[in-house]
């Protein structure tokens, strides 16, 4: 069994975290994630996290967010997953305070060490370094998670953990010896039975690779990583032809996403995936991910012990 700085801060079986995706961290999902050993998102029996992403949203105002951290503080979540704007910064310390005095454990996904630094400083408990591989918004800094995650290990001394090219137990085990005291994935989460998207886009997530993905919105400062699909290329399109932030929004809008993982229709919104896509190959339950994972990952531990 392996056991690590995450284990042991949230009580549970093993070092492995839901990410968050749009519409899809529903509690059927993240109870099954739980439930089986690891630490789902938004809500199940045993310990979970709530994700905020901070970041400029057409409806979202700041008294959102803070009401979002508010309400994490007064019901005790196991731990908070901040993407985007620090706390510190978009809400104030006095939000960092009262989580703390809460028992909320937070935990900021970042791209950079300065960005690490910046939360280890203010009272984070734990750093998601999150490399360029990853779905959704990873930084325009690039970096790959093989650099990222022990760099920052060798700068801080927070428990970290790695994001960006996880699905399986030998990239978890890679992880581990990098330095990482857990992983969290979300793409290959979302190929498994209790995750309530239409079966076209779980098919779609088994038959792509590693290079079906692309980074876009780049040019408004929103770089994050999706599927190729028609969307996609539209959003590209209107980036090469110069256009803002106000003629790519109708395309990238949360209820076209809600619509198409509720349809089935691959090409009507961009889907937040990773470049570890290429690493699935079949849609299970979250118990056998999890569990298939952590076998995996103590045989390659294992194995490259063997051969030191």
């Amino acid at each position: 069994m392996i056991k690590t700085e995450i284990t042991e801060m949230f009580g549970v079986k093993y070092p492995i975290i839901c990410g968050a995706m749009m519409w899809l961290c529903k509690p059927p999902l993240c109870a099954a994630i739980s439930n089986a050993g690891a630490i789902g998102d938004i809500t199940a029996d045993k310990p979970f996290m709530v994700s905020v992403t901070i970041l400029p949203s057409v409806r979202i105002t700041a008294e959102h967010y803070k009401m979002y951290l508010r309400v994490c503080a007064e019901e005790q979540v196991a731990g908070v997953e901040i993407s985007g704007a620090p706390i510190d910064k978009a809400c104030g310390m006095e939000y960092i305070e009262m989580l703390k005095k809460a028992g909320v454990k937070m935990f900021h996904k970042v791209g950079s060490v300065r960005h690490a630094i910046h939360a280890e400083r203010v009272g984070y408990d734990g750093i998601y370094a999150a490399g360029i591989e990853e779905g959704g918004h990873p930084l325009n800094d690039d970096v790959s998670t093989m650099v990222l995650t022990p760099r920052i290990v060798e700068e801080l001394n927070l428990p970290v953990v790695t994001v960006g090219g996880i699905s399986n137990g030998r990239t978890m085990a890679a992880a581990m010896m990098l330095g990482a005291q857990g992983v969290m994935m979300a793409t290959r989460f979302m190929a498994t039975r209790e995750c309530n998207v239409h079966d076209n886009i779980k098919n779609k997530l088994i038959s792509s690779q590693e290079n079906d993905t692309t980074l876009i919105c780049k040019s408004i400062g929103l770089q994050a990583r999706a599927l190729k699909n028609k969307n996609v290329s539209a959003v590209l399109d209107v980036e090469a032809k110069g256009g803002g932030l106000e003629a790519i929004i109708p395309l990238i809008t949360g209820a076209r996403i809600a619509e198409a993982w509720e349809t089935g229709d691959v090409d009507m919104a961009p889907m937040m995936v990773g470049q570890s896509v290429g690493l699935i190959h079949n849609t299970i339950t979250c118990k056998e991910v999890v569990e298939g994972m952590m076998k995996e990952a103590e045989e390659q531990i294992a194995v490259v012990s063997g051969k030191f």
